[in-house]
């Protein structure tokens, strides 16, 4: 079968692959390494959230503070898993980066500093987050339980 659009032929060296998702060349041309996506990093999270056989022996439960656990990163990447004990609020900060985050287990509240007002809104389990930079927010968790988080940003 010979592919044809408007009746001409179609070089079919010339389509993009729809399978390469923004990665180097899969066909081994030398490339310009660039730094992972936005979306990138959410695949990443999302992929490691669910293995947890990977990540699961470092949560470090402190009912003093958060805990925070650098893990390997590749890529120019930083992945960290937080713990944040009950009733923990952080102070009002921006990480200065975009940041990519999602919650494992137990709940956060963030609560997003704006100029035009303050935004409470619940961040539920398994859904990945963008934080821009410049984003200024406090977290709370306002469960009974310890709130486990995973998170990726590109590094400096």
């Amino acid at each position: 079968m010979r592919l044809t659009h408007e009746g001409l032929p179609v070089d079919l060296d010339v389509i993009p692959d729809i399978t390469m998702r923004g990665q180097d060349d899969p066909h081994g041309r030398v490339t310009t390494r660039r730094p992972p996506t936005v979306g990138q990093l959410a695949a990443r999270i999302g992929d490691l959230a669910g293995r947890p056989a990977d990540w699961w022996h470092l949560v470090r439960l402190d009912p003093a503070g958060p805990s925070r656990v650098t893990l390997t990163g590749a890529d120019g990447v930083l992945l960290w898993l937080t713990t944040w004990p009950p009733g923990y609020r952080t102070d009002r900060h921006d990480h200065g980066v975009t940041e990519v985050s999602t919650v494992i287990a137990g709940e956060l509240t963030e609560f997003t500093i704006a100029p035009d007002g303050v935004t409470e809104r619940p961040l539920r389990a398994n859904r990945v987050r963008v934080h821009a930079s410049g984003h200024t927010h406090e977290l709370h968790n306002p469960g009974p339980a310890f709130a486990i988080t995973l998170h990726a940003h590109l590094s400096s």
